[in-house]
């Protein structure tokens, strides 16, 4: 069986799922290895590193031939011409985060991009919609990363936003399979967003101690970090993020540190290892291609197993 919605027709994808743009993380290997393998990749901003960013997106073109797309993280991108950087980029899709959906929206818009912005409320989503976006990326608070210090759940988010928006939505926050990815659509997603799994994927940079620790990890060994500042953030417990944990009064992004230290070097108590709580689900280091390919026979076989039970 094969997907065709809104999402496969506006990405020129096989399967709605998109791999998250995470920083230092997110670039060619990974990416091109979800466009492949029928998914969209994308290639993160985040790090800040727009000259190696630019060489990843020579690096995709070489990799794949299919569709893949950029984020732009409006916190931690500083270059006031990120916006003319991604058009010159010559990609078609592109997600914005962690910001005004205001600001960016109407200039990618008019040189022909599609633009979805993520959202982890629905005041957001709808302020998104009205600013003009293709679609929403609906985040809930279980996933991993940088969060709003007011987290609402995956479960409860994204029926609430889709009972009050008609644009195409990609659901992200414990996203890890077939059925997550079946339970999504039937709450209103047309897609899913993947990142803690796509964290572990043999595909993946990062170093083994990490994958490792996803794949050790029980459903409650992540933290959720700064509710009292801005952003909050969903980690992996570790010695580190246990303490900060119960110092609620300093704000924790001073704690990074090298992140690359932690991403490449294995030292996991050398920064944050930012992961969701799907990570208690993910027992394996597996390539990209198997996942995807699990998730889409996984999906269609629950839908399919739901109807034969419950519909005369």
């Amino acid at each position: 069986m094969k997907f065709d919605n809104r999402l496969t027709r506006m990405l020129g994808v096989d399967i709605p799922l998109v791999q998250a743009p995470m920083g230092w993380i997110a670039r060619s290997p990974l990416a091109s290895a979800v466009s492949n393998a029928g998914g969209l990749g994308i290639i993160e901003t985040s790090s800040g590193e727009l000259d190696v960013i630019r060489e990843e997106i020579k690096k995709m073109r070489s990799l794949t031939d299919k569709p893949f797309g950029v984020n732009i993280a409006q916190a931690f991108v500083r270059d006031p011409d990120i916006v003319q950087f991604v058009i010159d980029q010559g990609v078609r899709f592109v997600t914005t985060s962690a910001g005004n959906p205001e600001r960016y929206t109407s200039t990618l818009k008019d040189a022909g991009l599609t633009v979805f912005h993520v959202v982890p409320s629905l005041s957001a989503a709808l302020k998104a919609v009205e600013a003009g976006v293709d679609g929403l990326v609906v985040e809930g608070g279980e996933g991993g990363g940088f969060k709003n210090p007011k987290d609402v759940s995956t479960m409860v988010l994204l029926p609430l936003v889709r009972s009050k928006v008609d644009v195409p939505i990609i659901a992200a926050g414990g996203f890890v399979d077939g059925k997550s990815m079946a339970a999504a659509f039937a709450l209103g997603a047309e897609g899913i967003q993947m990142g803690t799994r796509m964290v572990s994927a043999a595909e993946s940079p990062v170093h083994d101690n990490w994958k490792n620790a996803i794949v050790e990890a029980e459903e409650t060994d992540t933290v959720f970090l700064n509710r009292f500042h801005s952003p909050a953030l969903r980690a992996i417990r570790t010695e580190k993020t246990t303490r900060l944990e119960k110092e609620v009064e300093q704000n924790v992004m001073g704690e990074f540190g090298k992140a690359t230290d932690l991403y490449f070097g294995g030292d996991m108590e050398s920064s944050i290892a930012l992961t969701g709580q799907v990570c208690g689900r993910i027992d394996s280091v597996r390539p990209v291609k198997d996942i995807i390919e699990e998730v889409r026979d996984e999906f269609f076989e629950t839908i399919g197993g739901l109807a034969e039970t419950y519909t005369p």
